[in-house]
């Protein structure tokens, strides 16, 4: 099957030269396998992927028969609809950015395309503003140099959800990818009005925007000066509004790393983009040698997730973790809007169901609910939407362990300039009270309890390591745990089955774990999806999923203990125990 796509592909008077030549290069019958074994799955979020030639691989032709798909949907919804679209640094974002518009436009599908690179929140928030209906992110995040990917929004900013999603996938999937996606040129499209050029005007409204979200205005106007800064936008598209906002607001001792400032989607100093990897921070703690900086912080290439790097009570540089820089921007905006009795009553924080528990005691403390979600911040964006159709919350805060964040509701997706600018009025605030954040984080622990995560990724290729992942988490569903390392689960969530199996509730007893008959089984009320979720007695619990976006599979794990090192001891146990397990299921 794989050789008869690629001999349709090979044949094809559709197709570049370029493209002929790249798959007449592969002698290899495996990576023919890989390129054509299935095509680009088009998820809730839409498309990633490595770049290349073939159905399975990131190119013009499976962008633009994505294109059809959604322009398709919109104009079955809507009448005279229109579309934004952002690209970042990534290589190639710029030829499938332009090759997104011109399906769209021959499409009658009006496009705002960006001039230049914008990070993905900004497009999150120039659907809004426009009044668009649709818009597209060509990025692939934080994955390595080889992937792009093709993120796709609704008309309230946040990324389409499921229902959404499945519509799309149906229009899709009746396309061929030569005979039936639709073009025309550059010249054809602008001079009908279907497609302009945007940039500085939205810039500047959303730069405002997120100005307008410092929570203590005079501290930062009176003591902005004083804060010392690095920043890397390591090779992305943070660079311009970060720097714009900071600057803005008087932060002018920002120091920018000068070998990541340029944006390459090659990532010559970093094979990795991601804030998460301590190893993107080697320059800049290199300077910070010289300098001695308040904070240093790093943004992934389309700018929705931000790394926080302080100096620990031993003088040595630590990358927070995504949830621990959560817990310290939720902490400070409760207390800040609480300090100035501007807290709603109806206030509320949303964190998804991988995220840190430790949050949970901040939230609760202010008198304010915690809310989950399942996994991707397109969930969070959803309850936005919800909370203002209802009238039912206030959003405050929406955070997710993978380094994302977003505070006020014009952006609906998370965002690393509108993190950027409250972490660094938040550092500027302990500096002030004789803290950095590592030492205000310890309070924050002692406060509320030591928690402690971690995440192990098993990456898992080809069509071998979907089907290694898909087994494990049906075997695990079909085999039902009950312990780990002599602890008892005390819950167990299946979201794919929509089923929360609570062991923990025995008659007369409450805390007495049951056993399976006794168990109490309830509805999760949140979409369908392929993970599995434990809590133990001891609190401690751990996640298990395929990720959405590479080929992987993810295990979320959490403790709690009496003290820092308690709780890494406790945690590194606990890692063991649960890789044992998941380990003996891969083989």
């Amino acid at each position: 099957m794989f050789l008869q796509k690629y001999n349709e592909w090979i044949n094809s008077k559709s197709i570049s030269e370029e493209i002929r030549s790249e798959l007449l290069s592969i002698n290899d019958d495996k990576e023919k396998e890989d390129r054509f074994y299935k095509d680009l799955e088009f998820g809730t979020g839409g498309l990633r992927g490595v770049i290349g030639a073939g159905t399975n691989r990131m190119n013009i032709y499976t962008v633009s028969k994505a294109t059809q798909g959604y322009a398709q949907y919109l104009n079955n919804h809507f009448e005279n609809p229109s579309v934004a679209i952002a690209y970042d640094s990534r290589n190639m974002s710029k030829e499938f950015a332009k090759a997104t518009a011109l399906t769209f436009a021959a499409n009658n599908v009006k496009v705002y395309l960006f001039e230049d690179l914008r990070p993905t929140p900004m497009l999150s928030f120039t659907v809004r503003e426009l009044k668009c209906q649709g818009g597209i992110v060509i990025t692939a995040s934080h994955n390595p140099k080889q992937y792009n990917g093709y993120k796709v929004y609704g008309e309230d900013g946040g990324q389409i959800t499921d229902e959404t999603a499945r519509e799309v996938i149906g229009y899709i999937n009746n396309l061929d990818i030569f005979n039936d996606v639709k073009r025309i040129n550059e010249e054809e499209a602008i001079s009908k009005g279907l497609l302009q050029y945007i940039g500085e005007d939205i810039d500047k409204v959303y730069i405002d925007k997120v100005k307008d979200l410092v929570l203590r205005k005079e501290l930062v106007k009176e003591k902005s000066k004083d804060l010392n800064i690095i920043y890397t936008p390591i090779h992305g598209s943070g660079l311009m509004p970060i720097k714009r906002a900071l600057t803005e607001l008087g932060f002018e001792n920002l120091n920018i790393v000068k070998e990541q400032e340029k944006p390459d989607g090659n990532f010559p100093t970093a094979s990795y983009p991601n804030p998460e990897d301590k190893s993107v921070f080697n320059l800049a703690l290199e300077m910070a040698k010289e300098s001695n900086p308040d904070i240093i912080f790093g943004t992934d290439p389309d700018c929705d997730r931000i790394g926080v790097v302080v100096k620990d009570n031993n003088g040595e540089y630590k990358v927070l973790t995504g949830n621990q820089t959560g817990m310290l921007l939720a902490h400070y905006m409760l207390k800040s809007l609480s300090d100035r009795n501007e807290l709603p009553k109806n206030s509320a924080v949303i964190k998804t169901i991988v995220t840190t528990e430790g949050v949970r005691k901040i939230v609760e403390s202010f008198g304010a609910e915690l809310i989950d979600t399942l996994t991707g911040f397109k969930y969070i964006g959803e309850k936005i939407k919800e909370f203002e159709e209802t009238n039912s919350n206030s959003f405050i805060f929406g955070l997710e362990e993978s380094y994302g964040y977003l505070a006020g509701t014009f952006v609906r997706d998370k965002d690393a300039v509108i993190a950027a600018v409250i972490i660094t009025e938040m550092v500027l605030y302990y500096k002030e009270q004789g803290l950095n954040l590592y030492e205000a984080l310890i309070k924050l622990y002692e406060e509320y309890g030591f928690t402690k995560e971690d995440l192990v990724s098993i990456e898992l290729q080809g069509k071998e390591g979907q089907e290694k992942i898909a087994n494990c988490l049906d075997t695990l569903r079909s085999n039902k745990l009950t312990e780990v390392n002599g602890v008892k689960i005390v819950k167990a969530f299946d979201y794919k089955l929509s089923e929360e199996t609570n062991y923990g509730v025995v008659e007369g007893c409450e805390d007495t774990v049951g056993t399976e008959e006794q168990a109490v089984i309830s509805e999760i009320m949140l979409p369908k999806s392929n993970v599995l979720k434990y809590i133990l007695e001891d609190d401690s619990w751990f996640v298990v999923r395929p990720s959405g976006t590479e080929p992987k599979m993810k295990v979320y794990l959490s403790v709690v203990g009496e003290s820092l090192s308690d709780s890494e001891d406790r945690l590194s146990n606990f890692r063991t125990s649960v890789m044992k397990k998941i380990n003996g299921i891969l083989g």
